[in-house]
């Protein structure tokens, strides 16, 4: 007999799934690039508003960056930005981005996650 657990998210939000220009979160699908906070998900502009993530660095201990279908680097000044401000970052393309957010949530981990589509 295969037992099986239902992970529980007691720090935050998972991704439960996503696509072609989106993210679903319960019961919510979000167009467009997200950004997942300790305080809670929104919508994100894309890398100009690294704003976003310095103000909230004292919440959370690593930024996962997904970069979209693949990996790609990020913008050299966005990455001096986040690491002049004592910020973690991991870049990967934005499945495995969403599938180590929900790895970390589920370890209540401090995770902050900015991801574009795929």
């Amino acid at each position: 007999m295969i037992e099986l657990n239902e992970v529980r998210f007691k720090a935050g939000q998972p991704i439960d799934g996503y696509g072609p220009g989106f993210f679903r979160l319960g019961d919510h699908a979000h167009q467009g690039p997200l950004a997942i906070l300790p305080s809670g998900v929104m919508a994100w502009q894309g890398f100009p508003q690294v704003d976003l993530f310095i103000a909230a660095k004292d919440a959370f201990d690593i930024l996962l960056v997904g970069m979209g279908a693949e990996i790609a680097p990020l913008p050299k000044d966005l990455r001096t930005a986040l690491e002049a401000e004592g910020i973690g970052v991991e870049v990967m393309g934005t499945p495995p981005a969403c599938r180590t957010y929900n790895v970390l949530l589920a370890e209540e981990r401090r995770v902050a996650l900015a991801a574009l589509p795929v």
